[in-house]
């Protein structure tokens, strides 16, 4: 198990407990350390045409600060999650880009609304269950104003890194790059550590009543949902013309802003006139937003389609700062493997990232930069 090396001489830890088994694992994990645990579960906005389960992770949540021992708040941000979330992701689509939801929940609710309100309430950490690591750094730093050879003289600075989770299976940490780097001392990821088995064995350890509940997928909160039916609550359809590679028509959509590049276009695609197309797999490569067309093709050809060596971000948060001219590694989409990279141009706020290996950007998308196991931030592709 890992070992707890937070620096408990400020000890009140606000737990945002979501009713799964990561953050009921974490609370605990914190409690049996010594810190004087609070648990909080924070209600978002939820869609009214679909049933939704916030209110039995609700009770979920309240079972588990039962159990410890612990106090339970409730931290209601409903008109928060719906402007900076959901808002963001139906004008995200509309537009034709491919936005990223749980990116946005970080920033603005978990590590912006709650971080806020649960630092005024006087909580010296907070904590989520989030499988990625916050390890102190040191650097040697040596005022332009001295010599080289005064070396007596370099000063330490102290900031904190964050790095990717131990189990590379459940690592989240791309989407936690809008962090911000003087917000790292104050926030604890208890199970970043550890693999997912020995979370789950822990939280049987400690009698927790989510050990063998399921984990939530799909949007952040709001949890598994189709995407393309709950856009079609709120974007009306558009129909338009599919395309092969070779700019052929071989079907219709019902709107390019249901759809993502590389993503699976469905199977068997049906030519015009009835005839059946290829029944192999179908991935969207373009979409071309002013003529409204998909262009899709069998997945080893089409991933290189269209692929760029060079990707332009803008909105960049950087925790640690990256260097011109200096190779790393980056993600386009979650999961993804790492992509060997050079920083080719660097600002606050863009940057030029050239990559050893073609890639197909979505614009909207978000770019995390890594040093090996270091997350240095990123920002959204142009």
């Amino acid at each position: 198990m890992a070992r707890m090396d937070y620096n408990r001489t400020a000890k009140r830890v606000f737990v945002g407990l979501s009713g799964g088994v990561d953050s009921s694992v974490s609370a605990a994990l914190l409690k049996r350390a010594g810190y004087n645990v609070t648990g909080v579960f924070i209600r978002v906005w939820q869609p009214d045409f679909f049933e939704c389960g916030w209110r039995d992770d609700r009770l979920d949540a309240m079972r588990i600060c039962a159990k410890l021992d612990i106090p339970f708040r409730e931290l209601n941000l409903e008109k928060e999650y719906k402007r900076e979330v959901v808002d963001y992701m139906i004008r995200e689509y509309k537009a034709g880009k491919t936005p990223n939801p749980d990116v946005m929940c970080n920033r603005f609710i978990k590590f912006g609304a709650f971080y806020n309100w649960a630092r005024t309430e006087g909580a010296d950490f907070i904590a989520t269950g989030h499988y990625a690591r916050i390890q102190p750094l040191t650097i040697n730093y040596l005022p332009l104003t001295q010599r080289p050879e005064v070396k007596s003289q370099r000063l330490k600075v102290k900031s904190h890194g964050l790095f990717v989770g131990s189990d590379p299976q459940k690592d989240q940490s791309y989407f936690l790059w809008q962090i911000r780097q003087e917000q790292l001392p104050h926030i604890l990821f208890p199970v970043g550590g550890m693999k997912k088995p020995e979370v789950r064995k822990l939280a049987k350890k400690f009698g927790l009543i989510t050990a063998d509940k399921k984990d939530s997928q799909g949007l952040c909160f709001i949890g598994k949902v189709d995407m393309k039916e709950f856009l079609s609550h709120y974007i009306k359809e558009k129909p338009g013309k599919v395309l092969n590679e070779k700019g052929n028509v071989i079907g219709e959509h019902k709107g390019i802003f249901f759809y993502t590049i590389g993503e699976r276009f469905g199977l068997p695609l049906f030519l015009r006139g009835g005839m059946r197309g290829s029944e192999k797999a179908q991935y969207v490569i373009a979409k071309d937003f002013r003529k409204n067309t998909l262009t899709v093709s069998e997945k080893t050809k089409g991933l290189l389609l269209g692929a760029t060596w060079k990707v332009r971000i803008e909105r960049c948060n950087w925790i640690t700062s990256p260097k011109k001219g200096s190779t790393y590694s980056a993600r386009l989409r979650y999961r993804q493997p790492f992509q060997n990279c050079k920083m080719k141009s660097v600002t606050a706020h863009k940057a030029l990232i050239s990559f050893a290996k073609p890639q197909q950007p979505a614009s909207g998308q978000s770019l995390v930069l890594y040093d090996g196991e270091m997350m240095l931030g990123g920002g959204i592709i142009v």
